[in-house]
């Protein structure tokens, strides 16, 4: 069974650099043909694709984020980061981890999700 474990602080103030980290268990993030994927929930939206790193480490962002946000692995670790710089309040959400098939946008595993508050 996969799992994905998100980690990271749930606060962080206006400017700073949020970190986010998903630890998976029971399946390589180096597995053709996965996607390894960040989604975010803001209070009161829709689900938000943020960004993802595929099983070659090829990454990929939402538009609106490009410059501000960051995904990477550590195969050794066998998890992966989100990087989101110069966060505002309009970053507060839900941040998921999940695991993405090639042939199905919909991510087949979720991480429990992790609540991130951008607040002074």
């Amino acid at each position: 069974q996969v799992q994905l474990q998100e980690s990271g602080p749930g606060l962080v103030k206006p400017s700073q650099t949020l970190s986010l980290t998903c630890a998976v268990s029971g399946a390589s993030i180096t597995a053709s043909y996965f996607y390894w994927t960040w989604i975010r929930q803001p209070p009161g939206k829709e689900l938000e694709w943020v960004a993802s790193i595929s099983y070659g480490g090829n990454t990929y962002y939402r538009p609106s984020l490009t410059g501000r946000a960051s995904i990477s692995r550590d195969t050794s670790k066998n998890q992966f980061t989100l990087q989101l710089t110069g966060v505002t309040p309009e970053d507060t959400a839900v941040y998921y981890c999940t695991r993405v098939d090639a042939v199905d946008p919909t991510p087949s595993f979720w991480g429990q999700g992790t609540q991130v508050t951008v607040s002074s």
